[in-house]
Protein backbone atom coordinates (compact mmCIF):
# COMPACT_ATOMS: atom_id res chain seq x y z
CA UNK A 1 0.00 0.00 0.00
CA UNK A 2 1.35 3.38 -1.22
CA UNK A 3 1.77 6.14 1.85
CA UNK A 4 1.43 10.14 0.76
CA UNK A 5 2.69 12.72 3.36
CA UNK A 6 1.05 16.43 2.61
CA UNK A 7 1.66 19.44 3.39
CA UNK A 8 -1.26 21.81 3.88
CA UNK A 9 -1.79 25.24 5.45
CA UNK A 10 -2.85 25.00 8.95
CA UNK A 11 -6.80 26.04 8.87
CA UNK A 12 -7.12 23.96 5.96
CA UNK A 13 -5.69 20.98 8.09
CA UNK A 14 -8.39 21.57 10.88
CA UNK A 15 -10.92 21.92 8.82
CA UNK A 16 -10.08 18.57 7.30
CA UNK A 17 -9.63 16.87 10.62
CA UNK A 18 -12.71 17.90 11.62
CA UNK A 19 -14.87 16.98 8.53
CA UNK A 20 -13.04 13.40 8.62
CA UNK A 21 -14.06 13.35 12.59
CA UNK A 22 -17.83 13.98 11.99
CA UNK A 23 -17.67 11.43 8.76
CA UNK A 24 -15.82 8.36 10.11
CA UNK A 25 -15.43 9.10 13.84
CA UNK A 26 -13.01 9.30 16.64
CA UNK A 27 -11.32 6.02 15.68
CA UNK A 28 -7.62 4.74 14.29
CA UNK A 29 -7.72 4.67 10.09
CA UNK A 30 -10.11 8.01 10.20
CA UNK A 31 -7.95 10.32 8.67
CA UNK A 32 -6.40 7.51 6.23
CA UNK A 33 -10.16 6.58 5.10
CA UNK A 34 -11.26 10.59 4.35
CA UNK A 35 -7.76 11.38 2.74
CA UNK A 36 -8.77 7.96 0.70
CA UNK A 37 -12.09 9.14 -0.32
CA UNK A 38 -11.57 12.75 -0.89
CA UNK A 39 -8.55 11.67 -3.46
CA UNK A 40 -11.12 8.97 -5.03
CA UNK A 41 -13.56 11.70 -5.71
CA UNK A 42 -11.27 14.29 -7.10
CA UNK A 43 -9.78 11.34 -9.34
CA UNK A 44 -13.15 10.70 -10.40
CA UNK A 45 -14.22 14.45 -11.38
CA UNK A 46 -11.06 15.38 -12.61
CA UNK A 47 -11.29 12.63 -15.20
CA UNK A 48 -14.58 13.60 -16.15
CA UNK A 49 -14.92 17.15 -16.38
CA UNK A 50 -10.93 18.01 -17.99
CA UNK A 51 -10.90 17.35 -21.62
CA UNK A 52 -7.26 18.21 -23.81
CA UNK A 53 -8.27 21.90 -25.01
CA UNK A 54 -6.48 24.17 -27.05
CA UNK A 55 -5.72 27.56 -24.74
CA UNK A 56 -5.97 29.67 -27.23
CA UNK A 57 -9.29 28.48 -28.17
CA UNK A 58 -10.30 28.15 -24.44
CA UNK A 59 -10.04 32.28 -24.10
CA UNK A 60 -10.79 32.99 -27.85
CA UNK A 61 -13.39 36.23 -27.20
CA UNK A 62 -12.64 36.83 -23.65
CA UNK A 63 -11.49 40.43 -24.10
CA UNK A 64 -13.91 40.94 -27.17
CA UNK A 65 -15.55 44.07 -25.11
CA UNK A 66 -11.98 46.11 -24.01
CA UNK A 67 -11.69 48.84 -26.00
CA UNK A 68 -8.06 48.95 -25.14
CA UNK A 69 -4.95 47.98 -27.24
CA UNK A 70 -2.42 45.04 -25.70
CA UNK A 71 0.18 47.78 -25.05
CA UNK A 72 -2.12 49.95 -23.07
CA UNK A 73 -3.08 47.17 -21.15
CA UNK A 74 0.36 46.31 -20.24
CA UNK A 75 0.87 49.78 -19.35
CA UNK A 76 -2.21 49.56 -16.32
CA UNK A 77 -0.73 46.07 -15.29
CA UNK A 78 2.72 47.84 -14.50
CA UNK A 79 1.34 50.74 -13.29
CA UNK A 80 -0.73 48.79 -10.54
CA UNK A 81 1.94 46.31 -10.06
CA UNK A 82 4.28 49.01 -9.53
CA UNK A 83 1.74 50.94 -7.01
CA UNK A 84 1.37 48.11 -5.31
CA UNK A 85 5.07 47.23 -4.73
CA UNK A 86 5.79 51.00 -3.60
CA UNK A 87 2.97 51.07 -0.92
CA UNK A 88 4.47 47.61 0.66
CA UNK A 89 7.84 49.14 0.21
CA UNK A 90 7.06 52.02 1.92
CA UNK A 91 5.32 50.26 4.76
CA UNK A 92 7.88 47.57 5.55
CA UNK A 93 10.27 50.88 5.69
CA UNK A 94 8.31 51.75 8.96
CA UNK A 95 8.31 48.91 10.79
Amino acid sequence: MGEIKIVMPDDLEMAFRKAAMKRFGFRKGAMSEAAKEAIELWSENDEEGHEEKDPIEAISGLMKNVKESSVELQHRAWSHITKNHIKKVKKNAYR
